[in-house]
């Protein structure tokens, strides 16, 4: 291979990288930080104005103003009553159904394109219109918040799907473990940064004039500018989306025909894979820990350590630009002893970060630090390496419908963790011993993954083996 080969993969990687860097703006601003926050609170203005309806009211007009309890009245949608601040919940649960039923149709289509850049730019563009749009969403209008939300979640969702398909048309088996680790870590380090300068607008809200919903909605707007503008450097340096794998469409019906026939077929065809499917399903118990991790820590260190905003935001921030470290440090070692022993080192490192959030005191603010640093240390490298080590075993020419599969499936195992998580802190009356409990998804998937054949794998699917595994 002569040198411009090698330089010109190199840069195509790195601009396949910068995709990480665009889209994680909006799992981490957009969903985790300013979206519950401020949807809630559009949903709450909607209960204070059901206050002054005439009739039967479930919520009393002397708690208008009262923004903390009115999350517990209800608003209405499609003839059902529900509380303001569940509102979110049953967002995310019904974003969640809707990309289980588009995504994998997308990532068969996607599969019998013969350029997939302008899929991926249709998904990316949309998904970060529909976040500048929810800027405009005030007052008691929270179904417009809610369909902007959801088309958002389409376009992250499927675009990601896309974006994964292209790692095996740009990367050789001995390079791929590098090149997701690396676009993993420098997702973070881009959400960490776009999250810090919004933080920073909303933490200096009233020097700037500025309420709390400015702020979110400011962060809604450039959350969707950075996803867009970024984007840009992918879709330059990135291939048409054929490379060896592709194969012709066959125009035998329309396109949306011919998705789901293929998708079908993958359906089928996938239990000739049985050692990808037990990755998969290893994958997918243990990924659901480490969401699960990442969903309630605010709450462990709101509820169980008693800790203030500024805290809480400064933790984030942490876990954040460790996690750049943590992907880069992850793709160091598999360079040395291969992804398999890299991601079970990652989980028996969970296992100690789990058992360490059992004993940070209330109030230790240097010990909830250190227990940011510890989950930024492999909160990004164990998925990234996942992500690397599934690409080996798929089959050629289905990248995107098993990566579709890959990241529903991730998606419709995620309730795991939050039921065992509730159900701990409801039946014990304490969240000690809800974050413990969540070492068995650590630990099984680290039992699991021992037994899991991967090279055999990767040689089923029918792909070169890397040298270090």
């Amino acid at each position: 291979m002569s040198t411009v080969d090698t330089a010109q993969r190199v840069r195509t990687q790195r601009g396949w990288c910068w995709y990480d860097w665009a889209n994680s703006v909006f799992p981490t601003s957009v969903t985790t930080v300013f979206g519950s926050l401020y949807l809630t609170e559009i949903a709450a203005n909607a209960a204070t104005a059901d206050t002054t309806r005439n009739g039967p009211n479930p919520c009393p007009a002397n708690l208008a103003g009262n923004t903390d309890k009115l999350r517990d009245c209800d608003i209405s949608a499609l003839g059902l009553d529900f509380p303001a601040g569940s509102l979110w919940g049953y967002l995310l649960s019904l974003a969640t159904v809707i990309q289980v039923l588009i995504v994998p149709l997308m990532g068969a289509i996607a599969d019998r394109s013969t350029n997939k850049k302008p899929l991926l730019a249709a998904f990316a563009f949309g998904g970060s219109l529909a976040t500048i749009a929810m800027a405009a969403v005030s007052g008691t209008n929270w179904q417009l918040g809610v369909i902007l939300f959801t088309l958002g979640n389409i376009g992250y969702g499927t675009s990601v799907v896309i974006y994964y398909s292209f790692l095996h048309e740009i990367a050789t088996a001995d390079e791929r473990d590098a090149v997701s680790a690396r676009g993993w870590a420098f997702g973070y380090l881009g959400s960490g940064l776009a999250l810090a300068i919004q933080l920073a607008i909303y933490l200096a809200r009233e020097p700037l004039g500025i309420t709390a919903g400015n702020a979110a909605q400011i962060a809604f707007v450039l959350s969707g500018i950075w996803w867009a503008a970024f984007t840009l450097i992918p879709l330059r340096r990135l291939p048409a989306g054929g490379g060896p794998s592709a194969r012709p469409t066959d125009h035998s019906g329309s396109v949306l025909t011919d998705g789901f026939r293929e998708l079908r077929a993958t359906l089928r065809d996938a239990k000739a894979y049985p050692l990808t499917l037990a990755f998969l399903g290893t994958y997918l118990l243990y990924t659901d820990g480490i969401s699960t991790v990442a969903n309630v820590s605010a709450q462990y260190g709101s509820e169980e350590l008693h800790f203030e905003a500024d805290v809480l935001i400064t933790t984030i921030l942490i876990v954040q630009f460790v996690a750049f470290f943590g992907g880069v440090l992850h793709g160091l070692l598999a360079r040395r002893v291969g992804a398999k022993k890299t991601i079970m080192i990652s989980l028996g490192v969970w296992v100690v970060v789990i058992g360490f959030a059992y004993f940070v005191q209330a109030g230790q603010a240097i010990q909830f630090y250190t227990l940011a640093g510890g989950i930024g240390l492999v909160l990004g490298g164990t998925n990234a390496l996942s992500r690397s080590l599934f690409s080996q075993m798929v089959p050629a020419g289905k990248e995107a419908q098993y990566f579709s599969v890959y990241e529903m499936g991730e998606r419709a195992t995620s309730w795991l963790g939050p039921l065992l998580f509730a159900g701990m802190a409801s039946a014990t009356g304490s969240y000690r011993y809800a974050i413990i409990s969540l070492v068995v998804f650590f630990a099984a998937g680290l039992i699991l993954m021992y037994f899991v054949p991967v090279r055999r794998a990767i040689a089923a699917a029918g792909n070169t083996e890397p040298a270090v595994l």
